[in-house]
């Protein structure tokens, strides 16, 4: 029970972190952090998902292209 909880912490602040990258990184932020999440039911996989959102290029945003 205790490998449980700690998986579905794990698996809830992995998610809040995807969102929270994925918002930045990619146009979809909640299918980010819903990757994020099934990813991290094995912890190493959350854990490269988040390191390869880390590293994905940020999205350009309109409010920062030259005028």
């Amino acid at each position: 029970t205790v490998i449980g909880q700690f998986i579905t912490i794990f698996a809830v602040v992995i998610a809040a972190v995807s969102y929270y990258l994925g918002r930045r990184k990619t146009e979809t932020p909640v299918l980010a952090a819903l990757l994020g999440a099934v990813f991290s039911i094995i912890p190493i996989f959350g854990l490269v998902y988040v390191v390869f959102l880390m590293f994905k290029k940020d999205l350009a945003r309109d409010s920062e292209a030259p005028a």
